[in-house]
């Protein structure tokens, strides 16, 4: 779970991190009432769940009133990066010298949090890691033990942070290490930390992530989760309670297991396709379940050819082709080719049941998966 740059900054303010005094607003008049309050310069944000909102034109700098109006009027309701703003932080200037990275994530090949320091602060933090790996020090953490204050100091000057303001960079560091633990975070970082002029540090930025699987522990958590989707098809998803996850191809994929369609999207690759979705429809599916499913991916416009791998264990073959063929039987004209794979309980029935003239049926996952490639190359060309 995602929470905001507004509700992050709330939870590190509390722990005793400085930030900026913001205001919190959803309308043209509700940025222009906290601006008068809070002064110029001030930052209009766009608060989304996004990255890189100033590129895109998320995050304005407003020196006086007309300024202000138009950076509200520009950003709230504007589509950024597949999301509708519909509201913005608003937050004082920060006349600042340098900026800073600090961050706390979970590194899954060492199985160990890692604490993270950089002078590059205030840009794509990924991008530094790509291009320059060693303007990033890093600190493994025990979980155990947690992060000694000797840690936190050591990666803060391996990273060459100056001397001056180190100690206070070690605590704020600290302190995030103590959230991301107290709160089940999956990563929390302060991108850009800036220095001012004065040597004070300011948290001008706040990304904090909780695991979903936690959020049981965390009501005040859980509380703030928001049902906001970056499209329609995102949205569709939640509407039927499936897990979908957008790829880059074109081959359309659903399977009961997630194992099963992480196989089938190996497969795709193996016979020169690239897959278009993950979609687990899960154990014990339904017919009406099934017809939700392949109504997803045939509403993803990227899909040019649909392949159902099902291995029957609690969900039955029979079901899933009555699924297959009532999804089918309600389009006038088929929008993308389907190849069906049934194996396990009830298979043959399904096989049976299922209405060749509106899908192809194989016998085997490979031929499946092959002849869903080749559907969707033909469909392209």
């Amino acid at each position: 779970m995602k929470l905001h740059e507004y509700q992050a900054k709330d939870i590190f303010a509390e722990a005793g991190i400085p930030v900026p005094e913001s205001r919190l607003a959803s309308s043209v008049d509700e940025v222009m009432e906290a601006v008068e309050d809070i002064g110029y310069p001030a930052a209009i944000k766009a608060q989304v769940h996004v990255g890189g909102r100033g590129k895109a034109g998320g995050i304005k700098i407003a020196m006086d009133e007309d300024e202000a109006r138009q950076a509200a009027e520009d950003i709230l309701g504007m589509d950024l990066k597949g999301y509708t703003v519909e509201k913005v932080l608003v937050e004082a200037g920060v006349d600042f010298e340098n900026e800073l990275y600090v961050g706390i994530t979970m590194d899954r090949a060492e199985g160990k949090p890692v604490a993270m320091v950089s002078t590059e602060g205030g840009v794509n933090i990924e991008e530094v890691a790509e291009e320059t790996p060693d303007a990033i020090a890093r600190e493994h953490i025990d979980p155990a033990f947690g992060l000694h204050p000797y840690q936190a100091r050591k990666v803060v000057f391996e990273a060459g942070i100056p001397r001056d303001v180190a100690f206070d960079v070690a605590s704020f560091l600290t302190t995030l290490y103590d959230l991301y633990e107290a709160n089940d975070a999956s990563d929390i970082e302060i991108n850009p930390v800036m220095i001012t002029s004065d040597r004070d540090i300011i948290a001008a930025d706040a990304v904090m992530n909780i695991d979903d699987d936690a959020l049981f522990r965390h009501d005040d958590l859980a509380a703030m989760e928001e049902d906001s989707y970056e499209n329609d098809l995102e949205a569709k998803a939640g509407e039927y309670g499936f897990d979908y996850v957008r790829l880059s191809g074109n081959v359309g994929i659903i399977g009961n297991g997630a194992g099963l369609v992480m196989t089938t999207l190996d497969l795709v690759d193996y016979f020169g396709g690239k897959p278009a979705n993950f979609l687990d429809i899960g154990g014990g599916a339904k017919a009406s379940r099934v017809a939700n499913a392949l109504d997803m991916v045939f509403s993803d416009e990227n899909v040019d050819s649909v392949v159902f791998n099902i291995f029957g264990g609690i969900t039955r073959g029979d079901e899933v082709a009555k699924g297959i063929n009532e999804a089918l039987e309600s389009f006038d004209e088929i929008p993308k080719p389907v190849v069906v794979r049934l194996a396990g309980t009830n298979a043959e029935e399904g096989m049976e049941i299922l209405n060749t003239d509106l899908v192809q049926v194989e016998s085997t996952l490979e031929d499946a998966v092959s002849q869903a490639v080749e559907n969707a190359k033909e469909v392209s060309q």
